[in-house]
């Protein structure tokens, strides 16, 4: 069959897009192998892509041979060591023709190196799909007037101009969706909402969390009544707590945090691979209130992000801990690690868990929207951020949750190092250094009060921590420092939780 041209791809693809409805689109996976999805992909990508083809014969693969899904998993994994780097960027796409992708974006990755992904419309197609179910089913925004200010920063880096083609893609489905682009200009987004959100029935803000979380506290330093414009949240790139989301919707006022906020899993590799439902926010609600159920469900005392996933869409397996995923992209991917840990359940397994906990999601939603039986992916991100201490891992996510308690999260930031030191007799104690708000200033009743709550926190949510660590060493070691402190908090540089 002779190939389509880039036109057609576009013209075809929109189509289907904009035909679509949502709800048939989520259920095609219903009668649909997702297995065999994977294992067609696997044989496009092995006969036109000509850097997946050299990896194959590296490996003494003969592409023919993958016949059933045992021989698909028996593949190697790739990454971005043993794959992206090694080949040149034209070769990783289809055809080995870097001009058949429309697009390219930069992601920093943890060398700091950029690494570029080209894309085609195509693509961002596939992804919007992840929007629509957002915009459509948490934000009603199918039928209200809705201003979308992207946050995400701009230029080369995939997540503003991804944001906004998104977004912009829903306005030609006929959501009543308007896209502003401010990026991380904190200023001019507060301009925006303040000059234009009166315009419209609901605001929405896409960003990173920390970032939009700093947005409304600086609009709330200046008199921004948020309440007025029916703020809705999109985010993505961390873990957040329950208490988090409970903070920020206090500030701006949201009634419903199922249908007000969404975090989206993504990553600049592919995209967005799953996103939160009203459904997963229900149930990692429940599990934030209930330690002991999370931790039958995910096995650590951490609570991950939990979203939804389209089998359809990308095909996620878990090996040793860490997720894998298959999906078409500008480069395709097979069987892709990119070192994140979690792990998947059935939408049936999930339900039938959380009944044996006397909880029921659909009842408690009260709602069609956002119901779909998608299966659940969960994400710790990457393992090399804890601390471990006598035995017990502790995770930063347990120390965030006692800098959210009232009162306390007046006075921080939220950002903290967390370490494991030693005394001048090597006693082992556990150090977190937290950064306070502009304007705060440090005294011992602080201290003290934050040095209560992280360790109560501790307590309730890291059985090991309460069970492997002797209770004389348990209390931590507060330390407080003021804004952009140089040896801690720099400003400017990305900023990590844990130090060795």
């Amino acid at each position: 069959m002779k190939p389509q041209t880039p036109p057609q791809r576009a013209i075809l693809g929109l189509e289907s897009f904009i035909s679509t409805p949502l709800a048939e689109k989520l259920e095609q996976h219903l009668n649909i192998d997702s297995q065999e999805i994977a294992l067609t992909l696997f044989q496009d990508v092995a006969a036109s892509v000509p850097a997946y083809q050299a990896f194959l014969t590296e490996q003494g693969i003969n592409p023919r041979d993958i016949q059933t899904l045992e021989d698909f998993q028996k593949l190697p994994k790739i990454n971005k060591e043993n794959y992206i780097s090694r080949y040149p960027l034209p070769q990783l796409c289809n055809n080995g023709k870097l001009g058949s992708c429309d697009m390219i974006a930069a992601s920093s990755g943890s060398t700091g190196k950029p690494t570029f992904w080209p894309r085609f419309l195509t693509d961002e197609l596939e992804i919007a799909t992840r929007f629509e179910q957002i915009f459509h089913d948490s934000f009603h925004a199918d039928n209200k007037q809705t201003l979308a200010v992207i946050c995400f920063t701009l230029g080369t880096w995939v997540g503003g101009m991804f944001t906004t083609n998104c977004c912009r893609y829903l306005a030609c489905k006929g959501y009543p969706i308007t896209v502003i682009t401010p990026g991380n200009n904190k200023t001019e987004i507060l301009r925006i909402v303040q000059e234009l959100g009166n315009n419209f029935e609901q605001v929405v803000l896409l960003g990173y969390p920390p970032f939009l979380k700093d947005v409304i506290d600086s609009g709330i330093a200046n008199n921004v009544q948020w309440g007025q414009y029916q703020i809705k949240l999109v985010m993505a790139g961390e873990v957040f707590s329950e208490e988090w989301r409970n903070l920020v919707g206090e500030r701006v006022n949201s009634q419903n945090p199922c249908y007000d906020f969404a975090s989206m899993y993504g990553t600049a590799d592919a995209g967005v691979l799953g996103n939160e439902t009203p459904l997963s926010i229900c149930i990692r609600r429940f599990l934030a209130a209930n330690p002991q159920a999370a931790k039958a469900l995910f096995g650590e005392s951490r609570l991950p992000t939990l979203v939804q996933y389209d089998p359809c869409s990308r095909f996620f397996e878990v090996e040793n801990g860490n997720l894998l995923f298959s999906g078409k992209n500008g480069i395709p991917l097979i069987r892709y690690n990119i070192l994140d840990q979690g792990g998947l359940i059935s939408y049936e397994e999930m339900l039938k868990f959380l009944a044996k906990w006397d909880f029921n999601p659909l009842a408690e939603l009260q709602q069609n929207r956002g119901i779909h039986q998608l299966p659940f992916v969960y994400v710790f991100g990457r393992s090399n951020f804890t601390v471990s201490y006598f035995g017990a891992n502790i995770y930063p996510e347990n120390v965030t949750v006692g800098l959210e308690q009232p009162i306390i999260r007046e006075w921080v930031t939220g950002k903290f190092v967390l370490q494991v030191k030693e005394d001048s007799d090597k006693n082992r104690f556990l150090s977190v250094v937290v950064e306070l708000a502009s304007g705060v200033e440090s005294s011992e009743e602080k201290s003290n009060t934050i040095t209560a709550s992280i360790l109560s926190q501790l307590l309730r949510l890291n059985s090991e921590f309460a069970n492997y660590v002797p209770p004389e060493y348990q209390t931590p070691q507060v330390e407080l420092k003021p804004t952009g402190d140089i040896e801690y908090f720099p400003v400017g540089v990305k900023h990590r939780y844990t130090r060795k």
